[in-house]
């Protein structure tokens, strides 16, 4: 049986890509698999689902190295466990030297071992260097005063109004954020911006 492996890092790339260069081998749409979530570590629905259904001389296709993972020490140790325990085959389509259907003898295992070796440990290497990168990408727009996360809802041009009245005891604080339509750590948290702007409401 033949299966194929698709992995993207998030819901809003596209893996299309890989499943064409999936339906080229032959792997039909009902044995191709795809996460849409980080290659740090193995633990995905769909790849646990997959490597469930692998036997003794299945194939699976995959793309790329960082495809089946960006972690180095559990891309050697899936590699092992599928070839080694489950006994199935592996094709990466886009470097020949992984295809463990050729060359079984001594010499083809050495050279597919190492091109694993350097590969997992590339693909890794490269994914911390990404996060290193986003990291000070960050950091950088931090110190521009850019702001992350979702913007902040827009008080109302009477929320002065609205905190006198809450200081006399006419209105309470959940009439408020029912009214802003804000929770109540907002709330308090925007009471003392605008103290400390005004200098006092009072």
């Amino acid at each position: 049986m033949e299966y194929g492996y698709v992995r993207v890092s998030s819901l809003e790339q596209n893996e299309e890509r890989q499943l064409i260069e999936l339906r080229k081998q032959g792997v039909k749409n009902e044995n191709t698999y795809i996460d849409k979530q980080s290659g740090k570590d193995f633990d995905r629905p769909k790849y646990k689902e997959l490597k469930g259904k692998l036997k003794e001389n299945d194939v699976l296709y995959v793309l790329s190295i960082d495809r089946l993972g960006r972690n180095y020490e559990e891309i050697q140790e899936q590699w092992r466990l599928l070839t080694k325990e489950i006994k199935a085959d592996i094709c990466i389509i886009d470097m020949p030297l992984l295809d463990t259907r050729r060359e079984k003898d001594l010499l083809g295992t050495f050279v597919a071992d190492l091109v694993l070796q350097i590969l997992s440990f590339t693909s890794e290497s490269e994914r911390n260097a990404i996060k290193e990168r986003q990291r000070q990408g960050i950091a950088a727009a931090k110190a521009r005063g850019v702001r992350f996360g979702r913007p902040e809802k827009p008080i109302p041009d009477d929320f002065v109004n609205l905190i006198k009245k809450w200081e006399r005891g006419q209105i309470s604080a959940e009439y408020i954020t029912n009214y802003c339509k804000i929770s109540q750590a907002t709330f308090y948290r925007r009471l003392r911006e605008y103290r400390m702007k005004n200098g006092g409401l009072s």
